[in-house]
């Protein structure tokens, strides 16, 4: 059963059997802005032409272009807005006043920018060694879409980006898959609930609680399940519980003392293992399988997440969240990487992918990236303080502040 992978080679694992997987196929209508982080069971498409009309992309003055480039003084004819139309036709040797965003009136063919005329008594005229050209400052009708193009495919999450494109093609209650139900149980005898003063044995139950929160950013529902103490059949009765659910998350009991007991529960429910460890820090002993179709209920992908809650969160977002998209419906992706400069010299560390929290610049040209201070994986402090992860790669040489290297962005 033990079966240690490089950290790309689990990626690849998950990402693989996160595209073999049938999602539901449950839909439902939402109010456009109750759908943000939903994914479309149905595409948007255009309703007209985008633009709909030759739309003024500066304020300035409408013009043909011949007339201006000829550097003769053109009578305003007049003046439209954005919201009106210019009724009637744009006379030879005139020029008609325009806002952002109008339509262009009839017979023009450019848009002079106000910064480029020089103005007269009721007259302008194009400023000296300033050129215009038919088209310019203009977007034509239907050049961004037109109607009846689909402009966000099915399996498209939706981000502001696409709540606004949904809105423009007004799309007030798209139709979105239903959110995956993913189970969570942590596990462990020091846990307490968050409510409760902790002995000095104990801690609270911070686990079940930041990965329900990840569930949700990534478009699933969580359930937290009661804490399964360090005993087969608490673990057992979870582990029923967790199968009827779309995705079974456990944190801890995966390593390798006496009382680890997820993974033989597992084994003994008939699970199949695609991999029991990553070599990666933090987060070695993650686990991922599949419980096989029984009784009726369907098969159902898990989870088993080091307890160490920096490992929790990080092992969640390389291998989790992928999961939980596409069961939420959306095209399969990994993680998100970037590159960045790092900041400061990195002492290497042979064997293991290295994923520390850190903080990125939002500098422009060249982002930085510099390592957080923190204590170990159980560090929940500096990881609230990283807003990224290093990944510093496993041959393990030292890295020099300068060199670039990839970021995973939380």
């Amino acid at each position: 059963m033990n079966q240690v992978l490089e950290f790309d080679e689990a990626l690849a694992v998950v990402l693989r059997e996160a595209t073999a997987l049938r999602h539901s196929d449950a839909v439902e209508r939402h109010p456009l802005l109750e759908c943000l982080g939903r994914v479309l069971a149905e595409p948007v498409v255009a309703d007209r032409d985008q633009p709909g009309f030759d739309r003024s992309t500066r304020d300035g003055f409408a013009v043909r272009a011949a007339d201006a480039s000829a550097g003769r003084a053109m009578r305003v004819q007049g003046l439209v807005r954005a919201g009106e139309q210019w009724e009637g036709l744009l006379e030879a040797g005139a020029a008609i006043e325009i806002m952002t965003g109008a339509p262009l009136p009839k017979g023009a063919d450019a848009v002079l920018m106000v910064e480029h005329v020089e103005r007269g008594d009721g007259s302008i005229r194009l400023a000296e060694g300033r050129g215009i050209c038919a088209g310019e400052n203009i977007v034509p009708k239907g050049s961004e879409a037109q109607a009846g193009d689909v402009l966000l495919p099915v399996g498209t999450e939706l981000g502001a980006a696409e709540i606004a494109l949904a809105a423009a093609c007004g799309w007030a209650e798209p139709k979105v898959f239903a959110r995956p139900k993913v189970a969570i149980v942590a596990t462990g005898d020091e846990l307490v609930e968050i409510g409760q003063a902790p002995a000095a044995h104990q801690i609270r139950n911070s686990n079940s609680y930041g990965i329900a929160a990840l569930v949700t950013q990534a478009g699933g529902w969580p359930g937290r399940l009661q804490v399964a103490r360090d005993r087969r059949e608490e673990l057992w009765e979870r582990v029923a519980q967790g199968r009827m659910w779309d995705l079974l998350v456990f944190s801890g009991g995966v390593s390798m003392g006496k009382y680890d007991l997820v993974d033989e529960v597992l084994a003994e429910s008939g699970a199949e293992f695609f991999f029991t460890g990553v070599k990666m820090q933090p987060g070695k002993p993650v686990v991922f399988g599949r419980l096989p179709e029984r009784d009726g209920v369907r098969e159902c992908y898990f989870f088993g997440l080091p307890g160490n809650p920096v490992s929790t969160q990080v092992t969640f977002q390389c291998f989790v969240g992928p999961m939980v998209r596409a069961l939420a419906g959306a095209a399969v992706e990994g993680p998100r990487f970037v590159q960045a400069t790092l900041g400061e010299d990195v002492a290497g560390k042979a064997g293991l992918t290295r994923l520390l929290p850190a903080r990125l610049t939002g500098h422009r040209v060249r982002p930085e990236v510099k390592l957080v201070g923190w204590q170990g994986s159980g560090d929940l402090a500096a990881n609230a303080r990283a807003n990224c992860y290093a990944v510093l790669p496993a041959e393990g040489r030292n890295l020099g502040k300068g060199e670039m290297i990839s970021v995973l962005l939380q």
